[in-house]
C-alpha cells in the first residue's frame, strides 16, 4: 500500500514546515486527490492514523477532496470529464482526450495551531 508511505512523506514535510512556520499541531489536513492520481482514497483514509501516530497531526482530521479527471478533446476540442486515461472522448466519441486535470495529490490546506 503506497498510500502509507505516500503519508508518511507529507507528514515528515509537514513536521519540517511546521519548524519554520512556528505551528506545534495539526487538527485537520484537507488533501486534493485527482481521480487519476493513482491514489486509493479508501487506503488514504485506512493508513493515516498509523501514518500520523506520534507525529504532530496525530487524532487530525482528515477531508479529502476527490477531484475529476479532465481534459481537452484532440479530435472535436470540447473541454470534458474522463473517468479514465485512454478513454475516448464523452462528447464525440472518437477523439483522444489529453488529460488537463485530476491528477495530483496535494494538500489543499491545514488547521494548526
Amino acid at each position: 500500500m503506497h498510500e502509507l508511505s505516500l503519508l508518511e512523506g507529507m507528514i515528515e514535510d509537514l513536521e519540517a514546515e511546521a519548524g519554520k512556520r512556528g505551528f506545534a499541531r495539526i487538527h485537520r489536513i484537507r488533501l486534493e486527490v485527482g481521480r487519476l492520481s493513482g491514489v486509493e482514497v479508501e487506503a488514504l483514509r485506512f493508513a493515516f492514523g498509523p501514518a500520523t501516530e506520534g507525529t504532530l497531526a496525530e487524532g487530525a482530521e482528515l477531508a479529502i477532496l476527490e477531484i475529476p479527471a479532465t481534459g481537452t478533446c484532440q479530435g472535436c476540442g470540447a473541454a470534458v470529464e474522463i473517468a479514465a486515461r485512454f478513454d475516448p472522448c464523452p462528447a464525440c466519441g472518437e477523439g483522444f482526450v489529453l488529460v488537463s486535470g485530476g491528477t495530483a495529490l496535494r494538500i489543499k490546506d491545514l488547521d494548526v495551531e
